[in-house]
């Protein structure tokens, strides 16, 4: 299974995710690094254990206050060899061109309105970016026909329970196991409510390809010898 760290930045400095309510949101402290620059925070993650998969969630370009725009090429500098998927409310019609330059936008569902964006993501190649399901309690945020029709997802599927960030309360394994369901082998990855291994062994048996965290790394719940037993299921 893959753990992906996960970096949350607004006004530049990483942020610590409190359930979704990003007004929230303060500067993160942690031990993995000093300060809460996004290269050392990656860099922490980076000396904690080698992930294959680093995600980015650059919430000004979320929220429309315009994107950190250096920092994907900055982050892929400092971490060769890692693969970036990058969040900062990209619609369907801006992702081929990120994608021709060879970036890995995330198309979270929160940021599409509308016919026009739905026949736009259903054009967008399935390998080249990562469909984020986007459900704040049980609502779903987005056009419904995203989630309905699961023939036009992508290989790769983020189910993200927005309350749940940062909250340490698990996560949402019944919403998690329907869209494994309906998949069809799609890689699926959980986010949201992650506080430990065990939540990574109950995912693993509905199936699920993997999980975005933070909390936990940062508080020290997974720890290099948990990740590398987890990286085996």
């Amino acid at each position: 299974m893959h753990v992906v760290p996960v970096i949350d930045v607004r006004h530049g400095v990483v942020v610590a995710a409190i359930r979704g309510e990003r007004d929230a949101y303060k500067p993160l402290a942690t031990p993995l690094a000093e300060g809460s620059d996004p290269v050392a925070i990656a860099r922490g993650y980076a000396r904690l254990f080698t992930f294959p998969i680093l995600y980015l969630a650059d919430l000004d370009g979320i929220e429309g206050r315009g994107r950190n725009g250096v920092l994907p090429q900055v982050l892929a500098a400092a971490l060769p060899g890692v693969a970036l998927w990058i969040d900062d409310g990209a619609r369907p019609r801006d992702a081929m061109a990120r994608i021709a330059a060879g970036d890995t936008p995330v198309i979270g569902t929160e940021s599409m309105d509308g016919e026009a964006d739905v026949e736009e993501l259903r054009a967008l190649p399935p390998d080249s970016y990562v469909l984020s399901l986007d459900f704040r309690g049980e609502r779903f945020i987005g056009p419904p026909e995203v989630l309905d029709e699961a023939e036009h997802w992508p290989h790769n599927i983020i189910v993200m329970t927005l309350q749940r960030v940062g909250s340490g309360e698990g996560p949402d394994i019944g919403r998690v196991a329907d869209v494994v369901a309906r998949a069809n082998g799609r890689r699926v990855y959980a986010a949201g409510g992650v506080r430990g291994r065990d939540d990574f062994e109950v995912l693993h048996e509905v199936g699920v390809a993997g999980a975005l965290v933070a909390t936990a790394l940062h508080a020290g719940k997974i720890k290099a010898g948990d990740l590398t037993e987890i990286a085996g299921l």
